[in-house]
C-alpha cells in the first residue's frame, strides 16, 4: 500500500490506507470525547447488537452541537432509527429493492452507461466521476423516486456540501467551530428538504408509479407518514442511493489501475467482476465509519464502555484486520471467503447494496469493453474526497485509449 499511498497522494486522515495500524481494537479518544472500534470481531459484535449499540447517536451528542428542532428533524431518517420503528420503515421500501426489481433495472443501467460514455467521448479528457460514476447512480435513483434526474447538479451540490468536508469527527470541539460547522451543513439540508417537500406535496395531489408516491401513501400502524418522515426517508434514498455507487465504481477502477495484472485478468474473464468489486469494497471501503451510541455499560474488546457513549465504528479498518483477512493490505479478488462489512451488518445492512453491486458490475463491464486500458492520467492527478469517514474519489481522470 505504501506505493499506492504515494502514487495517488492519499490523504493522511484516511489512516486505514496508510498501512497496518498498531494499538488496541477498541480505545477511547479523549480529545474527541468518544470511543473508536477498529477490530473486525469487535465491530461484527457491535453491528449485530442494535439493542446495546443504538443507531440513535443524536441522543448522546451535546445539545449545543445540534441545530434547533424547528430547523432540523431526523424523523424518518432510517439510518438513525432503532427497532421496532426501524423495521416498520424499512419494510415500506424493501419491495423497491427486491432481487427481481433490481435485476429488471439492468437494461436501463446499461443504456445509461452507454449514453453517458457517448456524451463524454468527444471531450479531450475523460473524468470518471463527473462523466459516469456520479451521474449514473443518481439518474437511476432519481428515476426510481420520481424526481427529475436533470436536477442532478443540485443533488451533487448538496451531497458535496454535506459530505466533502475534512472536519474531524468529535463531540469535544470548541463552540465556535461547532457553530461554523452547523451553518455549513444546514444550508444544503434546508434546500434539499424544501425541494423534496415540494415533490412530496405534488404526489399527494397527483400520485404516480414511483417510490416517492409509495412513501406519501404508506401507512405505519394505520397512519400515514408525517411530512418530515417522508422527506427524510427520501433524502436518505437520494443521497445514500447514489453516493455509495459513485465511490464503489471510482475505487474499483483505481484498484485496476494500481494493479494492471488484475485488470488484464478481469478483462479476460468478466465473470470475475463481482469478486473484483467485493475486494475493492473491502480494501477501499466507501463509508469508512459508522456511528453508534451505547444504551448500557458493555465490555468490548477487553475494555468497558459506559452507557450513553458515542462509538465510532471504523469499518474500513475492520475490513483490514489481519485476524480476519490474510494479507489484508493486498488487493486479491480471489479472496474467498470475503466477509467484508462495507455494506454493514444486521438490521441496518445497506438496503441498496444489490443495486450498487449491479450498477458497479454493469458499468465496469462496459468500461472494459470501451477502453483498451483503464489508466489514470499522469498529467492530471486523482483527488480523494477529504472527508475522514469516507473513502472515495472526487476526481478520477482517465487517459482515453
Amino acid at each position: 500500500m505504501a506505493d499506492i499511498v504515494e502514487r495517488y497522494d492519499i490523504p493522511v486522515q484516511h489512516f486505514w490506507l496508510h498501512g497496518p495500524r498498531s494499538g488496541p481494537a477498541v480505545e477511547f479518544a479523549a480529545d474527541a470525547g468518544m470511543w473508536n472500534v477498529y477490530g473486525y470481531p469487535e465491530l461484527h459484535e457491535v453491528l449485530g447488537d442494535p439493542a446495546t449499540f443504538s443507531s440513535d447517536t443524536m441522543r448522546v451528542v451535546p445539545q449545543a452541537m445540534l441545530p434547533s428542532k424547528d430547523d432540523f428533524s431526523l424523523d424518518g431518517f432510517i439510518t438513525q432509527i432503532d427497532p421496532p420503528e426501524h423495521g416498520k420503515l424499512r419494510k415500506l421500501v424493501s419491495s423497491a429493492f427486491t432481487r427481481k426489481v433490481v435485476a429488471d433495472l439492468e437494461p436501463r443501467i446499461a443504456a445509461l452507461t452507454h449514453e453517458l460514455l457517448d456524451a463524454a467521448r468527444d471531450r479531450e479528457r475523460f473524468e470518471l466521476v463527473a462523466d459516469l460514476a456520479y451521474p449514473l447512480p443518481v439518474i437511476v435513483i432519481a428515476e426510481l423516486l420520481g424526481i427529475p434526474s436533470s436536477d442532478r447538479a443540485l443533488f451533487k451540490q448538496w451531497a458535496d456540501a454535506l459530505f466533502q468536508r475534512d472536519a474531524k469527527v468529535s463531540v469535544s470541539r470548541p463552540e465556535e467551530e461547532r457553530q461554523a460547522e452547523m451553518a455549513v451543513v444546514m444550508k444544503p439540508w434546508k434546500e434539499m428538504t424544501a425541494y423534496l417537500s415540494g415533490h412530496a406535496a405534488e404526489r399527494r395531489k397527483q400520485p404516480r408509479a414511483d417510490l416517492l408516491t409509495k412513501l406519501v401513501q404508506a401507512e405505519v400502524d394505520g397512519e400515514r407518514l408525517p411530512d418530515d418522515q417522508v422527506v427524510n426517508f427520501a433524502i436518505v434514498l437520494l443521497i445514500a442511493g447514489h453516493i455509495t455507487t459513485t465511490m464503489l465504481l471510482g475505487n474499483t477502477v483505481l484498484c485496476l489501475d494500481a494493479h494492471p495484472e488484475e485488470q488484464d485478468l478481469t478483462r479476460a474473464d468478466r465473470s470475475s467482476i463481482p469478486a473484483v468489486i467485493e475486494e475493492s469494497l473491502r480494501l477501499f471501503t466507501p463509508f469508512a465509519a459508522l456511528g453508534r451510541a451505547t444504551t448500557r455499560e458493555v465490555e468490548l474488546g477487553g475494555v468497558t464502555i459506559p452507557a450513553d457513549q458515542l462509538v465510532m465504528c471504523w469499518v474500513a479498518a475492520a475490513n483490514r484486520d489481519p485476524r480476519q483477512f490474510r494479507d489484508p493490505e493486498t488487493f486479491d479478488p480471489r479472496r474467498d471467503p470475503n466477509p467484508h462489512l462495507a455494506f454493514g451488518r444486521g438490521i441496518h445492512f445497506c438496503l441498496g447494496a444489490p443495486l450498487a453491486r449491479l450498477e458497479g458490475r454493469v458499468a465496469l463491464n462496459i468500461l472494459l469493453d470501451r477502453f483498451e486500458r483503464l489508466r489514470t492520467d499522469p498529467d492530471d492527478p486523482v483527488e480523494f474526497i477529504p472527508t475522514p469517514t469516507m473513502t472515495g474519489l472526487r476526481r478520477l481522470p482517465l487517459v482515453q485509449e
